[in-house]
């Protein structure tokens, strides 16, 4: 089976990125375009994001998860440390991540360097939680295989009964990743696949670099 799909195009006309209106901080940047982003009736989840990361078996991986949090030092997300994901990130710290909000013609690619967040942090988060997410932390071995749905309700069935009338904390295995980006580049999409290109790359002193690449 195939199917074509050549004559698939669309021009990307609605705004423009120019160096000079640019701060010399991208973080600045990063917040006034999520803060766009989350004002849009065209992004559903604003803070949806592609973590890509390198694999135990040497093969890049990527998955969307959700953003909780961004600093000047950061962006942050929360998992399960025993997942594939978490697996990788702890052996290969080395990761990437894009927003595409593709109502505003807008990607946001972040390189940078995992780290595990302190754990009074990790708490923090876990406490804001619904109970029923925080149920889940416990109940479900991410990325393990199971024989059938039925075995996950069960999960958390028993996890539900042995914490009834009790706090439910955080599993050990469970909390946040901070990623400390090395470079950070905002596309814009313009006419003809002249797309706008700014990257912004960290530099000794802790400056950033900022230039316009070509598309």
């Amino acid at each position: 089976m195939s199917h074509d799909l050549s004559n698939y195009r669309k021009s990307y006309e609605k705004k423009e990125l120019l160096k000079s209106n640019c701060p010399e901080n991208p973080i600045e940047l990063f917040r006034d375009w999520f803060f766009a982003a989350d004002a849009s009736e065209m992004v559903v989840e604003s803070n949806a994001m592609n973590v890509s990361s390198i694999g135990l078996d040497g093969f890049p991986k990527n998955r969307i998860v959700l953003l909780k949090k961004y600093t000047w030092e950061g962006f942050i997300f929360y998992t399960n440390y025993n997942s594939e994901k978490g697996k990788a990130i702890l052996n290969n710290g080395n990761v990437c991540l894009s927003f595409f909000w593709a109502g505003l013609e807008q990607q946001i690619i972040i390189k940078g360097k995992a780290e595990k967040l302190a754990e009074n942090l990790s708490d923090g988060y876990f406490e804001s939680r619904p109970d029923g997410s925080k149920l889940g932390a416990w109940a479900s071995n991410q990325s393990e295989t199971v024989n059938s749905r039925k075995q996950l309700d069960t999960q958390l069935k028993e996890t539900s009964d042995k914490f009834e009338g009790k706090e439910i904390t955080r599993p050990p295995h469970w909390g946040g990743f901070i990623v400390k980006p090395i470079s950070i580049e905002f596309w814009q999409g313009r006419p003809n696949r002249m797309h706008d290109r700014i990257r912004y790359t960290l530099e000794e002193d802790f400056s950033w670099k900022m230039e316009r690449l070509a598309p």
